[in-house]
């Protein structure tokens, strides 16, 4: 015969509740803190990675970005040359050539954090910069999947590196649109 103290008035296990409650609240906190372990992961440089690439803008491209001081025409500028550093970075990724399509997203690389600079240390209030921050930020997001076209098809060696200019291209995309919702620009609603 059973005991009395395994039972309820009712003829239920008393321990039944605190069994399903204790797998109703700790099943969701296992599975959060293995999600977060397996995100912490992803963020980690795998041991074999290749280093990243030296982010230089070359002679030449210095040269031809400091001639144009109009904001519309260097945003442009270094949009064409960011343009011709990606197709050269897809056909070494189709060719294999991986060292030197690496280079060449670190011109890439190189010239986005230029042109973000330049845009911020230029007038944010007037009207054209702001129409060259969008002009940057849509010639970004058309390089995303770009990118991440090369970056499926690298070998895990490489890929550390590209899924992280991916993040950057993200955040320097969200650097650009900020201006555009200065208060300055949008007042808020008590104005």
């Amino acid at each position: 015969m059973a005991n009395s103290l395994d039972y309820d008035c009712f003829g239920f296990k008393t321990f039944s509740f605190w069994r399903v409650s204790f797998i109703f609240y700790l099943l969701p906190f296992a599975f959060c803190l293995l999600l977060s372990a397996a995100i912490k992961a992803q963020d980690e440089e795998p041991p074999n990675a290749a280093p990243p690439p030296v982010k230089v803008i070359t002679k030449a491209e210095k040269t031809a970005l400091d001639s144009e001081s109009d904001v519309k025409y260097h945003t442009r500028l270094a949009v064409d040359l960011m343009e011709a550093h990606l197709k050269k970075a897809e056909e070494l990724a189709a060719q294999e050539a991986y060292n030197g399509m690496f280079t060449e997203l670190g011109g890439f690389h190189a010239l986005m954090d230029d042109t973000i600079r330049f845009l911020n240390k230029n007038n944010v209030d007037s009207g054209r910069v702001l129409d060259n921050f969008k002009r940057f930020e849509m010639a970004l997001r058309s390089f995303t999947p770009r990118i991440e076209l090369i970056r499926r098809e690298l070998p895990e060696k490489f890929e550390f590196y590209v899924r992280k200019l991916l993040k950057i291209v993200r955040d320097t995309r969200a650097k650009a649109i900020e201006p555009m919702f200065s208060d300055k620009i949008v007042p808020t609603a008590g104005n």
